[in-house]
């Protein structure tokens, strides 16, 4: 295998990068239709009409946000596929038949404008104290991309304000906005050449007036074009109103300023602490060892302080949480009186309180079983009356998801909805259990099964795995993955096990399993996954050839070298817009942020340690050659992904092919961003094709 950097002029499959280019997209039709001849049988249909039946089911709970009287919601069903943003009064929310009044219906604004939009999001201006929300900011992706146009919308009229009448609108593009007061924002978009980093973000925020030409307004805050993007947002918070900017230099280091009378201040902090603002609080998390005052504050502990003394060079932190080996601090968040920590413990969910008032004492809030995961968020600290409540998300593996909501210090929370199962959990059971990597580490991993399995190498094992950019894979239900996976049966009756990998890379373990997989030590988070193959193999729960794999996104990039580095240990791949080629990804998308994780091909040093885990370069044809094979593969992406793009997953499948890699798959959708989908219709035909490939390879064939 040649470690020849390959480069524009001698990559053969550089047209596949032109993303709308007519050759490659009649590449991709051709592609698509072999795909499809070869899985969208009746069988196939029949399995996405099942997932389309959980994904549109009426029994999910409709999360919500409360904003003020009201408690708003977007849902897609149905008979509404592309979604209604709606809201309703509490009364009716804990009812087992909401009545919402809805805001916006976004597949008539569809038809009505022939734009396929899609909803992403909204951000509401703060009233007055004591007045009603008036007034939003509705994204609208125009494909399921990451750029959206920004429209100003009226609650009371239901209606958009028209530009004439001086209401906002901005065109799409990858644009971030805040609200300075009802007449002003604070807006970080395309604003003309020299205005982007090399991700593609914003490099410059500007504060546009109602009824200013964003073009002709001041710009408050700028970063370098080689740094990830500018941020500027406005609290509000009675009694704490400031304006914050955030220069987001790379996916793990930031500084964070707040506006002074004429100046920014910044928060003196090393750039890899995370910063956040609560209040008169400020919160500090380290990624690293951090030497502050008289003490040094280990990796993922939560630090707080005063802000204006931090400011004004006072040192003095309390720590709130502390990790220890086997424990992770996996987010926060405040009701009036206390600050709520969801934390990880050997990947089973604790929740902790701390007391401000009793110098940050902290105590478990008792909330349920192991092997479940477990989130609590404040409902609303402002309001009085619902200053100390809390929302409790409870969910497992065989445990359809249950939202309660309780209020601290007193007594367990009650049950407001439980959402419905969509496969018999009972003849299942979950189990975790520790792989041994290459270099000694203890990797854990869930197993769902059907209970009473035989050991005898004979189970289709589907495992999925993502490792990167510590995001952690925790307990969930999944009606898909019950119905496309678990309830299936091979030809001898046994039902499908499904194992997720809680591999180095994720942030499981807190910041220093994140790091261990960082750029030169990225092969530990692949070492890590082929360990957890190989166990299965070991126990006698699968064999190879009943081995299959997926994964999206970073994900598609851990499968992918799965494909290309042990691939005698799978039968399957399911790999998802996916990373694969390491020496372009940075000028592709948005690659150019995720440096700080991979590495940067343009350095020599790195390209050395990239291309080990670079599938596009790591394949190796020799190894056809010498007769040895490669697992059925599915590789899939979308044509609108504006964040990883399709060009990578195009030339990997047509490098393959062309090599005569047998058994190699695409397909491509042209609608549906990063996410594969736009709506519950498109996302039932990406499960269906992605599961349904797997388990007619390891499942649907007799051993």
């Amino acid at each position: 295998m040649s470690t020849t950097p390959v480069g524009p002029a001698d990559d053969p499959y550089l047209w596949l990068e032109d993303i709308r280019g007519e050759r490659a997209l009649d590449w991709v039709r051709a592609r698509n239709a072999q795909t499809e001849d070869m899985l969208f049988d009746d069988a196939h249909r029949s399995l996405e009409a099942s997932l389309l039946e959980v994904l549109d089911s009426g029994d999910r709970i409709p999360a919500v946000t409360k904003r003020g009287d009201h408690y708003y919601n977007f849902w897609r069903d149905a008979e509404h596929p592309k979604g209604l943003w709606r809201r309703t009064a509490w009364e009716q929310y804990r009812t087992d038949r909401t009545v919402w009044e809805v805001l916006l219906d976004v597949d008539a604004l569809a038809a009505a404008e022939g734009v396929g939009w899609v909803f992403a999001g909204t951000r509401m201006l703060r009233p007055p104290p004591g007045g009603p929300y008036r007034r939003a900011l509705v994204m609208l992706s125009p494909d399921g991309g990451d750029a959206v146009e920004v429209r100003e919308f009226d609650l009371p009229s239901r209606d958009w304000v028209a530009p004439e009448d001086g209401g906002f609108r901005l065109p799409s593009a990858k644009t971030r906005v805040s609200w300075d007061g009802p007449d002003a924002l604070y807006v970080a978009t395309d604003f003309g050449p020299g205005s982007l980093t090399r991700s593609s973000y914003a490099r410059t925020v500007r504060r546009v007036e109602r009824g200013q030409d964003p073009a002709h307004a001041p710009e408050v805050f700028a970063v370098d074009q080689s740094h990830v993007l500018a941020v500027v947002s406005h609290d509000a918070r009675p009694g704490f109103e400031r304006t914050v900017a955030v220069d987001v230099i790379d996916f793990h280091n930031s500084r964070t300023s707040v506006l002074g009378a004429d100046r920014w201040r910044p928060i003196e902090v090393p750039t890899d602490v995370q910063v956040g603002l609560h209040r008169q609080w400020l919160l500090l998390s380290p990624q690293t060892p951090w030497e502050i005052g008289d003490r040094t504050l280990a990796p993922g502990t939560l630090a707080v302080a005063p802000l204006e003394a931090f400011l004004a060079g006072d040192r003095t932190v309390t720590e709130v949480f502390v990790p220890d080996g086997s424990s992770s601090l996996e987010s926060y968040d405040f009701t009036r009186d206390h600050l709520l920590l969801n934390v990880l413990r050997d990947v089973t969910s604790q929740v902790l309180v701390a007391d401000p008032s009793r110098g940050w004492a902290v105590r478990p809030l008792e909330v349920g079983a192991e092997l479940h995961t477990f989130q609590v968020a404040a409902v609303d600290d402002e309001d009085p009356e619902t200053a100390n409540d809390y929302w409790l998300t409870m969910t497992g593996f065989l445990t359809p998801t249950t939202l309660a909501r309780g209020t601290v210090d007193a007594g367990p929370p009650d049950p407001v909805k439980r959402a419905t199962g969509f496969f018999p959990a009972e003849g299942y059971a979950v189990e975790q259990h520790f792989a041994t990597s290459e270099d000694g580490t203890r990797v854990p991993y869930f197993q769902v099964a059907p209970r009473g399995m035989a050991l005898d190498g004979g189970n289709p094992v589907l495992m999925n795995g993502y490792g990167g950019f510590q995001t952690s894979l925790t307990p969930s239900y999944s009606g898909t993955v019950g119905r496309a996976w678990l309830e299936r049966r091979t030809a001898d009756g046994r039902g499908g096990v499904y194992v997720v990998a809680n591999i180095r890379g994720g942030g499981e373990y807190g910041p220093d399993w994140h790091r261990a997989a960082l750029r030169e030590a990225r092969h530990r988070a692949y070492e890590d996954f082929a360990a957890v193959a190989r166990d299965l193999v070991a126990r006698g729960v699968t064999a190879p050839e009943r081995l299959a794999a997926t994964g999206r996104s970073n994900g598609g990039l851990l499968v992918g070298n799965m494909l290309t580095g042990y691939p005698e240990l799978f039968g399957a791949i399911s790999c998802g817009v996916p990373l694969l080629d390491m020496r372009r990804y940075t000028r592709l998308g948005a690659g150019h942020s995720w440096i700080a994780e991979y590495g940067d091909p343009e350095v020599p040093g790195d390209w050395e340690f990239l291309r080990t885990f670079s599938p596009y370069h790591r394949f190796d044809d020799e190894r056809l050659a010498e007769g040895a094979g490669y697992p059925a593969t599915l590789i899939w992406t979308a044509t609108s992904d504006d964040r990883v793009g399709p060009e990578q997953a195009r030339k990997m499948a047509a490098k393959l092919t062309d090599a005569g890699v047998p058994d190699i798959w695409y397909h491509e959708a042209l609608d549906g961003g990063h996410a594969g989908a736009s709506d519950n219709r498109q996302s039932a035909r990406m499960l269906a094709t992605s599961y349904g490939f797997l388990w007619r390879k390891v499942g649907a064939a007799r051993r």
